[in-house]
Parts: C-alpha cells; structure tokens; sequence
C-alpha cells in the first residue's frame, strides 16, 4: 500500500478574487424600516432562489470539477465570492429595514439543499448556474418593482449587474465545452 499523501488537486486558488463587474456598490441604506421588503429581501437572501443557494451550488461544482479544471474551477469560485457579497449586503439591507437575518423565509420557510441543482457533469452544472442566475435576476426585477425605496432598489440594480455578468461568463464556458 501506497503511503503517499493524497491531494485533492494541485489547483491552488490562492488569489481567487470575486467575478463582478468593476463598479462600487450603492451605499447600503434604507429609507426606514419595512418589514414587508425584508421579508422579500429575505428570500433573495436564504429562499429557493437566493444567494445563498447561489453560494453552495458554485462552491460544491468548484469542489466536484477538480484540479484537472484549475482554470474553469477559479472562475467558479470567483463567482461563488462575488454571490457571498451579494449575501453579505442583503443581510444588512434586512437588518436596515427591521427584518431577522436568518436562513428561513415567509414563502419557503426554512432554507434547505433541495434548493440547489447538482449535475454530474461539468456542462449541466455549467447550465445550472446560468439558469440559476437567470431566475435571481427575474426576481430581483420582481422585487424592484414591489419596493419603493430607491436606496434599496440601487442595492439590488447594482447585484444584478453582477448576475448578468456572471451569465455572459458562463456562456463563453459553456461555449468553451468540457465533456461530461
């Protein structure tokens, strides 16, 4: 038997930085407490389609696609850091406007993994992400327009940026092919 440490991949990712459009974000404020655009907010921030499904679905592909991959897997986790920004502001846009940070929402309760798609193959997981954005960016716009505050609404135009630039890369990957 062979004693050999075993390596997941010789892929280093030191110096990943998050994929997102080179504009700063809005200041993160409110124009007072609402609880009904928390509770929206809430399911941008933890609901089926959220950032925090966003964030688990990328970091387990990136860790499923190997070091045999370091390029596209770099890419992946960039997009994973970028959505954990993302994560990170809508949480304290919740906590701005009166609403509880927490992983459960009015419409879907408690988060759960059955939020995510996890394919086998590099380009279905590809896909997944892309169809996964493209559904947070129809939800934002939904809630955009159910919020009338200007200040929160800068907050989520500006993560959509982020959302539709991370579509355009996934595309050129999935235009790049890797075989199942």
């Amino acid at each position: 038997m062979d004693n050999k440490n075993l390596m997941v991949n010789d892929c280093s990712l030191e110096g990943v930085r998050p994929v997102m459009v080179a504009l700063p974000y809005p200041p993160i404020q409110v124009r007072g407490k609402n609880q009904k655009y928390a509770d929206l907010l809430s399911v941008d921030y933890c609901g089926s389609v959220s950032e925090l499904s966003a964030i688990l679905q990328y970091i387990n592909n990136e860790n499923r696609m190997g070091g045999e991959h370091c390029s596209l897997v770099k890419t992946i986790l960039g997009i994973a850091m970028a959505e954990m920004m993302h994560l990170q502001k809508l949480g304290e846009l919740i906590h701005l406007l009166g609403g509880n940070v927490c992983f459960e929402t009015k419409k879907d309760g408690m988060w759960s993994p059955s939020c995510l798609t996890l394919p086998e193959c590099i380009p279905q997981m590809l896909r997944a992400d892309l169809e996964s954005e493209k559904a947070a960016i129809r939800q934002y716009r939904i809630h955009i327009n159910a919020i009338a505050d200007d200040c929160v609404n800068a907050v989520l135009r500006r993560i959509i940026m982020d959302e539709e630039y991370h579509i355009m890369i996934l595309q050129s990957l999935m235009k790049n092919g890797c075989g199942c």
